[in-house]
């Protein structure tokens, strides 16, 4: 006689799991009451008796995603009253004050694969909220979802966004905990661009994390090697900016389980290897209302209207002091190296792929602005929240009339890039005395505890103490 299997937790095939997670984007979009998506999910969570475990996600000030599991019992019964260590997290509440309490966020829920994540288990993202009952402070994914419903509500504004991610795989489990700059990382493929073979390594880690990509409801585009070996990109459509926001820690949570499981390391260190190009994570956005695109003018200078110029020279105005949110770590520096590609110019073009910002071919539809020098550690939401600000409210940058504008760079290291946003008036005005003084404090220990001068080499002390890589044991042996 067949025993039944002792374990029956859920477990989705992919294309309905694809199905499923684009309705809940569906749902998610259309602005569906929170009230409505609360009861929704919790006559599921009910009704599922395979599910075994609540996900809730939420992110710390520099950006690391932070995951906490409850027992779906459990959270049936205090979904409304969960709360967490907040001492525990970097930039987060001091011991003596340190419980802090998580909402959920009801429309951003996903289904996961059980063969990346495991079985019965689904995902969502909380609100921090402090001991008063306000939201707390830190919590960047929620100062972006407050201002983005103020634009809504004000301006009945939707803003578009598309993240074009790159990342690396290199050889070996925990590859950057375990770092040596004597031997660096070493690379799982040779293969490069278009031309890698098809059951490459690196090609076989491609399609795997697309596949958990699809099935999560990112609406893939195109997956490929990119221009370094060993690196990758996977492309997926534009969607609202906060869920655009999730999904980039979503990306790389794929990304670096997929990579695990196959015995290897997914790093998003924007320049991990020298003499190859970094990683990037180039932010599309666009805004739009009433249906209609408002970046797009089809008579307009480069095809684009003047509120999306307006936006584009706020945010050149305000660059160099807001390379510190976009450019957030020791490392990022070493990728704004202008001979491979880096978009370290502070300017607009159509064509060279050196300026920080670049206009993208486009029609109505799809017209968008491209900022090439964001970093793939960069906090999403806090540099989602940044460039959208500043480009709709930051200060405006001249424009000079038949004179040959003077070429200007992005800091060199990070160092100048702290001092730049510790003395800017409109940092302290677009997060706040407290947030920027937090933000700077983290940004400062990390920087002392590396080298001034980067020099040739990859650090050891710019890999360990960066902020998605340390553990307390590495950053205690300092």
């Amino acid at each position: 006689m067949d025993e039944k299997p002792l374990k029956t937790f859920l477990e989705i095939p992919y294309d309905e799991l694809q199905t499923m997670n684009i309705e809940a984007k569906k749902r998610r979009e259309a602005k569906t009451p929170e009230d409505d998506l609360q009861q929704y999910y919790l006559i599921y969570l009910k009704k599922e008796k395979r599910l075994k475990a609540v996900t809730i996600g939420f992110s710390d000030l520099e950006g690391r995603f932070h995951m906490l599991d409850y027992d779906k019992n459990f959270f049936l019964h205090s979904y409304d009253n969960l709360t967490f260590d907040g001492s525990s997290i970097r930039g987060f509440s001091r011991q003596a004050e340190s419980d802090l309490r998580l909402r959920v966020d009801w429309g951003a829920f996903w289904w996961m694969p059980s063969d990346v994540f495991g079985p019965g288990k689904v995902l969502m993202m909380g609100k921090i909220i402090d001991q008063d009952g306000s939201p707390y402070i830190m919590d960047t994914r929620g100062l972006l979802a407050s201002y983005l419903q103020q634009l809504w509500k004000k301006r009945q504004y939707t803003v578009k966004a598309a993240n074009e991610i790159e990342g690396f795989v290199v050889c070996g489990k925990d590859a950057e905990t375990n770092y040596d700059e004597k031997q660096g990382f070493e690379l799982v493929s040779v293969s490069g661009y278009y031309h890698s073979l098809p059951n490459d390594t690196l090609r076989n880690f491609i399609d795997r994390s697309a596949e958990a990509q699809r099935a999560m409801g990112f609406a893939n585009e195109k997956d490929h090697p990119e221009v370094a070996p060993s690196q990758f990109e996977l492309n997926y459509s534009y969607s609202d900016a906060l869920n655009a926001a999730d999904q980039i820690q979503i990306y790389k949570l794929v990304c670096r389980q997929v990579a695990h499981n196959m015995g290897m390391t997914a790093t998003f260190l924007p320049k991990p290897i020298m003499g190859i190009n970094g990683s990037g994570m180039h932010t599309n956005l666009s805004i739009s209302a009433k249906g209609r695109n408002l970046f797009h003018d089809k008579k307009g200078r480069g095809g684009l209207s003047t509120i999306a110029w307006d936006f584009i020279y706020r945010i050149l105005a305000s660059a160099s002091d807001m390379s510190l949110i976009l450019n957030s770590s020791v490392n990022a520096y070493r990728r704004l190296d202008p001979h491979f590609e880096a978009p370290n110019e502070i300017k607009v073009s159509e064509i060279d792929r050196g300026a920080m910002i670049r206009i993208p071919l486009h029609n109505e539809r799809s017209a968008r602005i491209e900022v090439r020098s964001v970093g793939p550690d960069a906090n999403p939401y806090l540099a989602m929240y940044a460039l959208i600000k500043t480009g709709l409210e930051g200060l405006q940058e001249k424009k000079t009339e038949n004179k040959r504008p003077r070429v200007r760079f992005l800091p060199g290291n990070i160092q100048t890039a702290i001092t730049l946003f510790r003395q800017s008036d409109f940092m302290t005005q677009l997060l706040g005395v407290e947030l920027k003084k937090h933000y700077l404090d983290l940004k400062q220990t990390v920087a002392n505890r590396s080298a001034s001068d980067l020099g040739t080499k990859v650090k050891n002390s710019e890999v360990i103490y960066h902020h998605e890589v340390y553990n307390q044991m590495l950053w205690n042996e300092f």
